[in-house]
């Protein structure tokens, strides 16, 4: 599954990690993605959403009441 926000379409990001002694190796940022209930032209969905996104207030959460009505 790619590790890529639904919303804004963050995904990894490259980089380097550099010891004290200097020993570099290549790894890689993976985005906070949370697996997440919201509301999708009136259905609820289920998305996989940067916390970014979560706290900005760009995602409306769907609740269980939603999908019961």
């Amino acid at each position: 599954m790619a590790k890529r926000c639904d919303i804004c379409g963050k995904g990894p990001v490259v980089g380097r990690t550099i010891s004290h002694a200097h020993n570099v190796s290549a790894r890689r940022f993976e985005p906070n993605l949370q697996s997440v209930r919201a509301l999708v032209n009136g259905a609820a969905r289920r998305l996989r959403v940067c916390t970014r996104c979560l706290r900005s207030g760009r995602v409306t959460k769907a609740s269980r009441a939603t999908r019961a009505a």
